[in-house]
């Protein structure tokens, strides 16, 4: 893996350069309206109390930091996407993903930033741990400690899972939020406010 000095200058560059692209202000509007597609069970959900309104905004500069970091890195190591597909916790990591449903305008920004924002969902591992490689990167590239309401460790989104897991198997989704046995055919009953 490249030093870290090396990929936090070169991960600052790349998202100061995003922003000074003239596609910066869609990339952040066009993101932030695929919120309606943001449907999983397993990555925001284990944010405390999450909240549209109050975490997109900022999941979406760690999602965009994320994704300056893997350019970086798969700059500096020649391409290899292997090393590019930093851990990243839950998260920030279904952010990433709805930044690049942007394809069309990230493709454009690629090209003209002469920069490739890897993203290989068979490499992804979901084992990110604090101390590990990717905040020894974050802090490098001089934006200071994560957000830990955001950047949870492994061991705690599993936790936070199995909660959420006690809390969805009432109302029929099973096997890890991947299925359910709601028929569609009754109302439900409103939840409690």
């Amino acid at each position: 893996m490249p030093a870290p000095e090396a990929v936090g200058r070169r991960a600052a560059q790349i998202l100061d350069a995003m922003r000074e692209h003239p596609g910066w202000e869609r990339l952040n509007g066009s993101s932030m309206r695929y919120s309606s597609c943001w449907a999983t069970f397993t990555g925001y959900p284990t944010v405390s109390e999450w909240s549209l309104e109050r975490d997109a905004g900022p999941l979406l500069v760690e999602a965009l930091r994320v994704l300056a970091l893997k350019a970086a890195v798969y700059e500096l190591t020649g391409g290899d996407e292997e090393k590019a597909e930093l851990l990243v916790a839950a998260p920030v990591d279904e952010m990433v993903h709805a930044v690049l449903a942007q394809f069309t305008l990230m493709s454009r920004m690629q090209a003209d930033l002469q920069v490739v924002f890897p993203h290989a969902t068979e490499l992804e591992d979901f084992g990110y741990t604090r101390g590990c490689v990717t905040d020894d990167y974050y802090a490098a590239a001089g934006w200071g400690e994560q957000p830990l309401r955001y950047w949870l460790d492994a061991a705690e989104v599993s936790r936070r899972l199995g909660i959420l897991d006690a809390h969805y198997g009432p109302a029929g989704f099973g096997r890890g939020e991947r299925s359910h046995t709601i028929t569609f055919d009754t109302q439900p009953t409103p939840a409690a406010v």
